[in-house]
């Protein structure tokens, strides 16, 4: 049994007794204008921006969601691949994949059909606060409140959970890449700097945070691109003054979204998140001061689970154990 976090931006793979067996970049390579391989994940993302003219490497997944069929079938192929090695190979092994908690019934259908197709005996859907809760080893079949905030590369998703279920939830398509896109226009409009995402993510990660340090210590980093006025090479120095800035309008939507999940959730439910806090999850979760920022916004403790990257994929695999608990959810995952 496997569990798959398909990220946008990193997918992870899960196989029953042995842990997280993958973590790669869900990047493909491919020649252009054809769906032939050159090479996916790690190989896949160091060719991102540095592709001769009859390669092109691509992300296929797009805000949480399949944004090329063919592409994302490959991949994922080639992933469940990589795991499955020796005689298990020639198994059909029963898929669980983790979904955004606001996508649609078509777009559910897509990953469905993906996973279908790359020999799965069966193939189960998942949504990611419930996923997230249980990698962050919250007793979710409890009739109490938990809120989960998971902030992935396409989507964060808020969610309270009850009794297995979903009770409110919101998804928002802001989050890692939205952040990096911000970091890009922001250096572009201060410095006069063109620089890639792959920069962008250095920058979020090595000098990023939610809040201005409190500190007089303010970290940072020397960047270098193209200047836009005269094409030449450019170095500047960012701060992490600047990536706050960069980031506030769209941290301010996210903090939209949070208010109006609690506004909306059942007053005994709050008065149990009150009670036990809110659990951050995902890579977006490790922004420095981001839980601060949450804990600001929302006047409740916020935490960071252990191991926030693996949360999800964790909660995914550990949930094909959990059906019983999960059956009677009114927001219960999927069977196809």
């Amino acid at each position: 049994m496997i569990g798959v976090d398909l990220g946008t931006t990193t997918v992870r793979i899960h196989v029953k007794g042995k842990g997280v067996v993958l973590r790669e970049p869900a990047v493909i390579a491919v020649v252009k204008g054809t769906t032939d391989v050159k090479a996916v994940g790690i190989e896949a993302y160091r060719m991102l921006g540095r592709t001769p003219g009859n390669i092109t490497a691509v992300r296929p997944m797009a805000d949480g969601v399949i944004a090329d069929y063919t592409l994302t079938e490959k991949m994922l192929k080639a992933f469940i691949r990589k795991v499955l090695t020796g005689p298990a190979r020639f198994l059909r092994p029963t898929i669980m994949v983790c979904i955004p908690s606001g996508i649609t019934e078509v777009e559910k259908r897509a990953v469905v059909q993906a996973v279908h197709e790359i020999g799965a005996r069966k193939a189960l859907l998942i949504e990611e606060p419930i996923a997230g809760a249980i990698g962050a080893g919250i007793r979710i079949e409890e009739p109490v409140g938990s809120m989960i905030i998971d902030i992935g590369g396409g989507t964060t998703d808020v969610a309270v959970i009850s009794m297995g279920g979903i009770v409110i939830s919101t998804s928002m398509r802001i989050a890692g890449n939205v952040f990096d896109r911000d970091i890009m226009a922001f250096i572009k409009a201060k410095h006069n700097l063109l620089i890639g995402d792959r920069t962008a993510e250095e920058i979020k990660r090595t000098v990023g945070a939610a809040m201005v340090p409190s500190g007089s210590d303010m970290p940072t980093m020397e960047v270098r691109g193209r200047n836009l006025i005269d094409g030449m090479p450019k170095t500047v120095e960012v701060t992490t003054e600047d990536v706050v800035s960069a980031l506030r309008p769209s941290l301010d939507k996210v903090a939209v979204g949070i208010r109006r999940v609690l506004e909306q959730a059942p007053p005994e439910l709050i008065s149990d998140v009150i009670e036990r806090g809110i659990v951050m999850t995902g890579g977006g979760a490790q922004l420095r001061s981001f839980d601060q920022f949450v804990q600001r916004v929302t006047n409740i403790p916020v935490a960071v689970a252990a191991n926030p990257e693996d949360c999800v994929v964790i909660g995914t695999s550990a949930a094909l154990d959990m059906a019983h608990l999960l059956q009677d959810a009114r927001n219960k995952y999927d069977t196809y």
